[in-house]
């Protein structure tokens, strides 16, 4: 008699990282469930099993990229607004296609994939932590928390886009450009701040 066959966390794995790479580089409306299930070497019925659909499968994708997203910036935490700003970036690069699924909107355009919100706000409180954080210790300027962690968020990820996007003279030097950046924003949000150099 066959084994029957096993929908484990490695294919689920392999299924989120399959999704993402098609449809990042396709598009949500060409790439078909079966694209998706060959691309990580199994079948449509280990989408059905394991996720229930293509809409819920693209919402996964997002959903475990925030996941992600957040385990990093957690484990930079403790650097500080400096060491979560280089950690952004770090992520972006390593995780392109995600980066540009969970940002671009092209997938809430196309099907009903909408991550839960507290997704977002999840992997984004080390930020605003980090920054409540500086305030208390006197070396941020004193306004509420999330206002300035959406600024900073807004600078960091315009800039992380542009570089993926590849939006600029082609000898852009974007690692010198970024690092520029967040001296940037220290000095602009610093409770004193310092002439730039």
């Amino acid at each position: 008699m066959a084994r029957p066959v096993v929908h484990n966390d490695s294919l689920r794995q392999d299924l989120l990282a399959a999704a993402a790479d098609l449809v990042d580089r396709d598009g949500p409306a060409r790439v078909t469930l079966r694209d998706m299930a060959a691309a990580a070497g199994t079948s449509t019925s280990a989408v059905y099993s394991l996720f229930g659909g293509k809409s819920q499968l693209l919402t996964a994708v997002v959903e475990d990229g925030f996941r992600s997203f957040g385990d990093s910036q957690e484990a930079a935490a403790a650097g500080g607004l400096q060491q979560l700003g280089v950690a952004y970036r770090a992520w972006a690069l390593e995780h392109q296609a995600l980066y540009r699924l969970m940002f671009g909107g092209a997938l809430a355009e196309y099907v009903d994939c909408r991550p839960r919100p507290e997704t977002a706000t999840t992997a984004l409180q080390p930020l605003v932590d980090a920054v409540a954080s500086a305030q208390a210790a006197g070396t941020l300027r004193a306004a509420p928390a999330d206002v300035v962690a959406a600024a900073i968020w807004g600078q960091v990820h315009g800039l992380v886009s542009l570089e993926l996007a590849q939006s600029g003279p082609p000898d852009m030097q974007w690692a010198e450009v970024y690092t520029a950046a967040l001296d940037a924003v220290a000095r602009g949000w610093a409770a004193h701040p310092t002439p730039a150099d």
